[in-house]
């Protein structure tokens, strides 16, 4: 049951590359950098040899001995490109082993965690008096709407004020996708919550009735699907979860949305139960001892 290859796309490197200046594209050829040997990995192409290369433009090879200052930066990517749909009976055979984690991981874990549900539900709703449920609609698999749940981190009027900080140009994720780090409507509580990720926890019900899966990409909001490339829509082909690449990557706030749909996809193209675990277990790591992608 466990794919060949799926071991290595954890950490996607995105590091940006250094690039020698006043050279035409045509002069110097940019080998790729160290990224690993999974095919699905993102293929970030820098200069790692454009230095000496660049000693040598215009000198004979007797005199190119010294390597010039680097000045500027730059960083190529290969296109975005759609994931190979998964078929046949071994990935349907994963799928049922994967429903049937979701459901008993679900439930056991609602059943466990909730002592630590009500209390953030009292903690929030001393905090403003309002409803400490927050229901949004959210695209599902194959763009079907569904009601996601979450325990509200924010002040109540807060999808008023989001759009208020996007025209302020205070959007310091690419879009579609929004995200400060500083955000605002954020309340104190809110922000307890969302340290130990404790606001995502009345999500074990969508997992639990099938809406949802542990491990996949996050479902986006309509307003956000509705802004998204023939290309990007193919986050939709799997179901979403609670956890996927983008989330287990400790740089993940500095992503560009491409970055965010390149590790989508090289979640779909190389779905395993081996790789399910080693981003459930990540992502618990993080959540209880490294908090760097807050």
């Amino acid at each position: 049951m466990v794919e060949k290859n799926a071991t290595n796309i954890l950490e996607i490197p995105t590091e940006t590359h250094t690039a020698a200046p006043d050279l035409a594209a045509d002069d110097v050829t940019f080998p790729p950098p160290p990224i690993g040997d999974d095919p699905a990995e993102t293929e970030m192409r820098g200069c790692a040899g454009a230095a000496d290369v660049a000693g040598t433009v215009g000198k004979s090879p007797a005199v190119a001995t010294e390597t010039p200052e680097v000045t500027s930066v730059t960083a190529v990517v290969r296109p975005l490109t759609a994931p190979v749909r998964r078929r046949g009976f071994r990935y349907g055979c994963y799928l049922v082993v994967k429903r049937l984690f979701d459901i008993v991981s679900s439930f056991a874990a609602l059943l466990l965690l909730s002592p630590v549900i009500l209390i953030a539900l009292l903690a929030k709703f001393l905090e403003d008096g309002h409803s400490p449920i927050y229901v949004s609609k959210r695209i599902g698999k194959n763009g079907k709407p569904f009601r996601f749940y979450k325990i509200r981190t924010m002040v109540p009027n807060a999808d008023e004020m989001k759009q208020k900080l996007i025209d302020a140009g205070l959007n310091e994720a690419d879009p579609p996708a929004f995200k400060m780090k500083n955000d605002p409507r954020i309340t104190r509580v809110g922000h307890v919550l969302r340290k130990f990720s404790i606001d995502e926890l009345p999500q074990l019900f969508n997992i639990l009735i099938g809406k949802m899966s542990v491990i996949g990409p996050r479902p986006p909001l309509p307003r956000e699907v509705r802004q998204y490339d023939e290309i990007q829509m193919h986050r939709l082909d799997v179901k979403g979860g609670l956890l996927c690449l983008w989330q287990v990557q400790k740089n993940r706030n500095a992503l560009s949305f491409d970055e965010w749909c390149r590790l989508d996809f090289a979640y779909i193209e190389k779905q395993s139960i081996l790789l399910d675990l080693k981003i459930l277990f990540r992502g618990a790591y993080m959540v209880l001892f490294d908090h760097s992608g807050e």
